[in-house]
């Protein structure tokens, strides 16, 4: 490849040749010629590519373990309802614990123990099915909840879980469960980043988890603010009591009337459980009295 015009050097004219009849001298004048350096070939400036944009972690979903927000809770709705307001002043304010709570797995495979039992027949097949578990049994409580893992479950026979008082549909249910953790479809951390709504749609996906577990499952073990279990019956008759309805409501009339607890109607939904209880107690305080 020949160099650019503006390197090279002119070449010399050369002097006529002398004729036969008589010499020709030419003078020439000394020309100096200078020679550049080649031109440098222009090159694309080298742009360095853009930053990668830096890869930021999901917001944190709010619980109402968090500091500060049980208090933001009865704020919003002291002023968003007086009638539940009067409920919230006459008792005494909720609690979530704010030590972690059981593994997501562990937590919706005791919910299924749980299930249509009254409180000490659960209590009673939970710690046995523990002791089921060789990790579970020799580990300190503390240390327990993480030995119940989905490989741990499905080791278990159906035999061996109806041995000790779980139906053999229960059985099933928690093999379920444990395969759906064990395939991946489900996992702790994934389950603890879902919305609402998408945690209603994966986990009824498992054989046995209803609408109802899922709501319980959001309130009490992930600590989820805005949750309104809408096909409770303690709930539904708290809201019943509350606005004075003459019948049960529905659950669209429910998320009618709930909706100026949003963003906390986890919270109403905890003060109609109160609510039910006390009406309870008050009748049969009165009924003692009528009776003596």
């Amino acid at each position: 490849m020949g160099r650019s015009a503006s390197s090279r050097t002119p070449a010399a004219t050369s002097p006529p040749a002398p004729t036969d009849d008589h010499s020709v001298k030419i003078y020439f004048r000394s020309r100096k010629i200078v020679k550049k350096p080649p031109a440098k070939p222009l090159t694309a400036t080298a742009v360095p590519p853009p930053a990668p944009a830096p890869v930021l972690a999901p917001p944190a979903l709010p619980a109402l373990s968090s500091p500060g927000e049980i208090e933001a809770a009865l704020r919003h709705l002291h002023a968003a309802d007086p009638l539940l307001s009067a409920v919230i002043s006459s008792t005494k304010a909720p609690t979530f614990a704010s030590s972690p709570s059981l593994p997501a797995f562990h937590s919706l495979a005791r919910s299924i123990l749980y299930q249509q039992l009254a409180p000490s027949a659960a209590d009673a097949i939970y710690a046995r099915f523990l002791a089921l578990l060789p990790s579970a049994a020799a580990a300190a409580a503390a240390a327990a909840a993480n030995a119940v893992t989905p490989a741990a479950v499905l080791a278990l026979a159906a035999a061996e879980l109806r041995a000790i008082g779980v139906s053999g549909r229960k059985a099933s249910y928690l093999h379920d469960l444990a395969g759906k953790f064990s395939a991946g479809e489900l996992s702790d951390s994934a389950v603890a980043a879902m919305d609402e709504a998408a945690l209603l749609a994966e986990l009824t996906k498992v054989k046995g988890v209803g609408e109802w577990t899922v709501h319980m499952f959001m309130i009490f073990s992930l600590h989820r603010p805005d949750v309104l279990p809408c096909g409770d019956l303690g709930v539904r008759k708290g809201v019943q009591e509350l606005y004075k309805l003459k019948a049960l409501p529905k659950p669209e009339e429910m998320a009618a009337l709930c909706e100026r607890w949003k963003p906390y109607r986890s919270v109403g939904a905890w003060y109609m459980w109160r609510l039910m209880e006390s009406k309870g107690l008050a009748a049969k305080k009165k009924k003692g009295n009528t009776s003596s």
